[in-house]
């Protein structure tokens, strides 16, 4: 056992209560446990809401005058982001809130009945035991700045994600219904989003008239219009085009997806 762990043991006293919480959506579980693992109470359920954690946070107060006890350590399984709602009002009120690895939880329990199954009662008090031999690690509770760039660079990452698969969509549609588009427009461009949000079908561009056909570019959308030789090469090579002719009702011409990609 090396020093750190030690270290974290020490900090479980005689008068230490410790919590362990199985954390859920709706409904967290907490058990109630000495420095030996014993359980002090029976395992009671708390709502994810304001009156949920005051009614945690005035029965945690009470259990810890009913035996006695000066400090507490709370206890969870990181599930998803449920649990930092609890974390910062664990932090509000000056109780210290620590975070046990889920295969540790996976494989403890089964110790106890030689069951993998889950309970959310069963896995709060396997919470509080690993808190008590020290199997824990501290979460850092993000303040500020910090707290700012986090939610910046994850929801960059998340529009990254999701503009990507609307590309990949877009090649998709392109492939099985203008697979000759890409020739004309090799990258999806204001001008190429334009043209296919007017005209997405090769059979529209075929028939359709470049003069008018550019003016109708150049008002609707505000852009300026591509140039004559690529008008016309992509017409040429819609009036020849192999893309699939059935299924073009669902896809509708204003589509929702490309008015999306334009307005990024």
């Amino acid at each position: 056992m090396n020093s750190t762990q030690n270290r974290k043991i020490d900090q479980v006293k005689e008068t230490t209560l410790v919590v362990g919480m199985d954390i859920a959506k709706f409904t967290h579980y907490a058990s109630f446990l000495n420095e030996r693992g014993q359980e002090l109470e029976n395992v009671r359920s708390f709502k994810q809401s304001r009156e949920g954690f005051e009614c945690f946070y005035q029965y945690l107060r009470t259990v810890v005058a009913r035996h006695h006890k000066t400090d507490v350590i709370v206890g969870i399984e990181p599930t998803g982001h449920y649990w930092l709602n609890l974390a910062y009002y664990l932090e509000d009120h000056g109780i210290p809130l620590v975070m046990v690895n889920p295969m540790h939880v996976k494989k403890a329990k089964e110790l106890d009945d030689n069951l993998p199954t889950k309970h959310d009662a069963k896995d709060a008090r396997t919470i509080g035991r690993l808190v008590k031999d020290g199997r824990f690690n501290y979460p850092r509770i993000l303040h500020d700045h910090e707290a700012e760039l986090r939610a910046g660079s994850a929801l960059r990452a998340s529009m990254t994600e999701e503009l990507g698969m609307i590309k990949y969509k877009m090649i998709r549609w392109t492939d099985r219904y203008f697979p000759e588009f890409i020739q004309v427009f090799p990258t999806f461009g204001k001008i190429a989003l334009a043209v296919l949000e007017q005209t997405p079908f090769p059979e529209e561009v075929a028939a359709i008239g470049i003069e008018g056909w550019l003016d109708q570019l150049r008002q609707s959308e505000g852009l300026k219009s591509p140039q004559k030789p690529k008008a016309r090469r992509l017409q040429a090579l819609a009036s020849q085009s192999i893309g699939i002719q059935e299924g073009h009702q669902m896809p509708v011409t204003k589509s929702p997806l490309l008015s999306a990609v334009i307005a990024k």
